[in-house]
């Protein structure tokens, strides 16, 4: 983290508690779709998620806002809902470079449900798009997705590891072509699905219009040097 001194203690403090609390909605959110509790016990668990709602739920930052624990400019987005550690929706990917490009691991639960037993094939895609934007970002190219396609070659089973892969195929200016691919970790060189997509750095009136009013926590005006989502990488 990049805070003085003073700052850094409850910032950590933070990130530990937030951290636990996206732990923790996570297998909530697992559980709520998995139960088999009775009307009553499901009605009772409602009435506690309502008022541990309300107990954090004053305190709210504007969307122009970023959060205290995030900083774009070193990829630390901790509420991204792929890869953030304290964002409930994110299973989430932990990618890391890997040979020319990236690479994660996942073991989806049913709150990721499509087709009864298989992932939706939307989270594919979603998946698919922070993999490419990660490619990107690990060969020193920011940008924004412009073109994404898809190709399902086969469902993605859940509760079964997958391995989701990326990399660069070729670059020219502003432009990316990227590519990228889900298969089962037992069966790494059977393509299950098949991603393209083209990213493309903005120009800068444009980086000015998307991201003019965004500000840090302390409501510093603070836009992102890196127009992109890609998120920190952890080592190989």
């Amino acid at each position: 983290m990049t805070e003085n001194d003073g700052d850094a203690a409850p910032l950590a403090e933070l990130m530990t508690a937030t951290t636990e609390l996206g732990a923790a909605l996570r297998e909530l959110i697992e559980v709520s779709v998995i139960t088999t509790a009775d009307a009553g016990e499901v009605a009772a668990a409602a009435d506690l998620v309502r008022a541990a709602t309300a107990r954090i739920g004053d305190a709210r930052r504007p969307v122009s806002q970023l959060p205290r624990l995030d900083d774009p400019s070193e990829g630390r987005r901790v509420f991204n809902p792929v890869t953030g550690i304290a964002n409930p929706m994110a299973p989430p990917l932990v990618v890391r470079a890997d040979g020319d490009g990236v690479v994660a691991e996942a073991t989806l639960g049913l709150a990721y449900e499509g087709p009864p037993s298989f992932v939706h094939g939307g989270m594919s895609a979603l998946f698919m798009d922070q993999m490419l934007g990660s490619a990107a970002g690990a060969a020193g190219l920011w940008g924004m997705t412009a073109h994404l396609e898809l190709d399902y070659r086969g469902p993605l089973p859940l509760q079964t590891p997958l391995v989701l892969r990326a990399r660069v195929e070729s670059h020219e200016g502003r432009k990316a072509h990227i590519s990228g691919t889900i298969a089962l970790a037992s069966a790494p060189e059977k393509i299950l699905v098949e991603a393209r997509g083209l990213f493309v750095m903005p120009r800068p009136e444009k980086q000015a219009a998307y991201f003019g009013a965004i500000t840090d926590a302390s409501g510093r005006h603070a836009p992102p040097r890196r127009p992109g989502d890609a998120t920190a990488l952890r080592p190989a």
